[in-house]
């Protein structure tokens, strides 16, 4: 079914279209906040924010954008929300707390994955946002843009800049190892 008309059938109750356009778009959703919070204990509750937001919100979708654009959109606010209130009540991170099962995990990761994942960390939200929206979820800038609230040329800029630092950093990395 067309997410359109799936979108359509949510904004009139169906909740049998709901759990389908759950299932559709959950876990893409979940990637999405992963690569972007960076904040394991905030995603099943901003997972459960967008898709609160969707059911009471799918009538006021516009057809001009894409479903996908619109739903992660709705991710990227209720994300930066859950941040802002994790921030504000100092909640402690729980992989600030790294026991030996999270040192298994880091030792075994491939070392190319490791300092990809290091050098996007040391981006700005914004600019890994662009990053993670582009090269792995395959979205255009014009798509970008929708999701995060920005005209078109403030996601290329940020696009720009972050190219720019990855390279640096993946660079000297290079080096350092060399």
């Amino acid at each position: 079914m067309d997410d359109a008309v799936l979108i359509g059938r949510v904004a009139r109750g169906d909740v049998p279209a709901f759990e389908s356009l759950y299932r559709r778009y959950g876990p893409r959703v979940r990637r999405f906040l992963e690569q972007r919070t960076r904040r394991p204990h905030l995603i099943d509750e901003i997972l459960n924010d967008t898709m609160l937001v969707i059911w009471r919100s799918a009538g006021t979708f516009k057809v001009k954008s894409a479903v996908s654009t619109w739903i992660l959109g709705i991710a990227w606010r209720r994300g930066l929300k859950a941040i802002a209130r994790a921030d504000r009540s100092n909640a402690l991170d729980p992989d600030e707390c790294a026991g030996p099962a999270n040192l298994e995990e880091h030792v075994f990761r491939n070392e190319l994955r490791a300092q990809l994942e290091h050098a996007l960390e040391s981006l700005s939200p914004e600019q890994r946002t662009v990053v993670v929206l582009t090269y792995f979820e395959g979205y255009s800038c014009r798509e970008i843009a929708g999701i995060v609230g920005c005209p078109v040329d403030t996601v290329k800029t940020r696009m720009f800049h972050a190219r720019r630092r990855l390279k640096a950093l993946l660079t000297d990395r290079k080096e350092h190892e060399a």
